[in-house]
């Protein structure tokens, strides 16, 4: 996600700073964002040189930064660590966003020393053919912040929807609710992943099926997101016990290879 988001303003013409936990992420992200930008290439579009990009492990890199954007995993406590790092290096007028797709913005406020420049900003994965970003503003965030934010979502080409905190925002309590459903439908025998998906693709016109959309997003992350949806709305957002023991197989979706769907490499 973090790759996918830094691709997406270098098409855009921004320099970009990428800060890695180690040197081995750090240079596993430049691997990354670098095979897009040559994908993109190859497809006709103009890519930046190489200047426009650095990868490190030193958030200091933030200091003169327009825009910071945390895309750690789904964890509050990771994205507490994350956050309060990032605002002890940044200007006064850096904008501060988290990638959360389900945790709370004002709880992730309240231990910033700014809070009224943290917002999220929800990309959806896959971040190049994805055209939307959810702005989510917090109680305290400040009007000016979040007008900074959809011009920035607009400069890299992507549709701005504004919403305001509430657990799950609003695309990921309606997707999830739709994909434990459909979790459910195949735990009980009701139909095929595939049957299951293709109902919705064709019947309603979604461009991917929920189940699909799961392995593409990763079992993973697609658990924690409900069990905090679960803790906010109760028992509707149970997860199912087959989602639990994919996760706990290993078998997370697109990215290990099998989750409802087997993947090939």
């Amino acid at each position: 996600m973090g790759a996918g988001i830094a691709h997406a303003f270098l098409l855009a013409g921004a320099c970009v700073h990428v800060v890695e936990r180690d040197a081995e992420a750090a240079a596993a992200a430049r691997d990354r964002v670098q095979t897009a930008l040559t994908r993109s290439a190859q497809k006709g579009a103009t890519v930046p040189d190489g200047d426009a990009l650095t990868t490190g492990t030193d958030t200091a890199v933030f200091a003169d930064a327009g825009l910071v954007i945390e895309a750690v995993p789904e964890d509050r406590a990771l994205k507490l660590d994350a956050l309060a790092r990032i605002e002890a290096v940044v200007d006064a007028g850096t904008v501060v966003a988290s990638n959360t797709s389900s945790i709370s913005i004002d709880a992730l406020a309240a231990s910033l020393a700014r809070p009224e420049r943290l917002l999220g900003l929800h990309f959806f994965n896959p971040v190049p053919a994805s055209a939307l970003v959810e702005v989510v503003t917090g109680a305290r965030t400040a009007p000016q912040v979040v007008d900074d934010a959809v011009h920035w979502v607009e400069a890299i080409g992507k549709t701005a929807v504004v919403v305001r905190d509430a657990p799950g925002f609003a695309s990921s309590r309606l997707g999830v609710a739709l994909g434990l459903e459909a979790i459910r439908m195949l735990e009980e025998g009701v139909a095929s992943a595939h049957d299951i998906d293709t109902a919705m693709e064709l019947g309603y016109r979604h461009p991917m099926g929920p189940l699909r959309t799961t392995d593409v997003v990763g079992l993973d992350v697609r658990l924690g997101i409900a069990e905090e949806l679960e803790r906010a709305f109760g028992a509707r957002f149970t997860p199912p016990a087959l989602l639990r023991e994919l996760v706990a197989q290993g078998h997370l979706g697109r990215k290990t290879g099998r989750g409802f769907y087997e993947w090939s490499a």
